[in-house]
């Protein structure tokens, strides 16, 4: 095919789980199903159709899946955000430029395999603005600090007291009650 011809339009991707929040994703899935559904002529036994049909995911809050299913975006986002502080909290007092340039590195590359798209593409235009500060443990902590709560913001979510990173990721609360 000649390198001018029109190409047909590329059909958006159907949103993914990791794409969306659960409820939003589910919603979208029941919609298919009974639009694919409503174009067939024939409807299979009701036993064959609760034989099908998936347990109830719902749990004490009726919003969340249980543990054993896939991550939706917002449980992937917060394991994600957990993994990622605590990296930050244990990252040497004084880097080798070794382990400053892996930890620039793998921030970048984090940007391109994350996911869930969007977040990435997001990710991918704050780093290009606020690079990750990889001279110490405090500064890249504060700086991942500054990075999830320009996201929280984003999704109407509160901040979070960057002054407490340590406290929450590496040495818990004074008091003991996570030893």
């Amino acid at each position: 095919m000649p390198a001018e011809a029109a190409q047909p339009a590329a059909k958006e991707p159907a949103p993914c789980r990791t794409c969306t929040d659960f409820k939003s994703w589910s919603k979208q899935q029941r919609k298919a199903l009974s639009t694919s559904s409503s174009s067939t002529t024939t409807t299979p036994p009701p036993s064959e159709v609760s034989a099908k049909k998936p347990a109830a995911v719902t749990t004490n809050t009726g919003d969340q899946l249980p543990k054993h299913c896939p991550l939706d975006k917002e449980r992937l986002g917060r394991h994600t955000w957990g993994l990622l502080h605590t990296m930050a909290a244990y990252f040497p007092d004084q880097p080798t430029a070794e382990e400053q340039s892996n930890v620039r590195q793998f921030f970048n590359a984090f940007s391109k395999v994350y996911p869930c798209e969007y977040c990435a593409k997001d990710f991918q235009q704050e780093l290009k603005t606020d690079p990750p500060e990889t001279t110490s443990q405090h500064s890249l902590s504060q700086w991942l600090c500054r990075m999830h709560n320009r996201v929280n913001q984003k999704i109407g979510k509160p901040a979070f007291d960057c002054s407490r990173v340590n406290e929450r990721w590496r040495d818990g609360p004074a008091d003991g009650s996570c030893d």
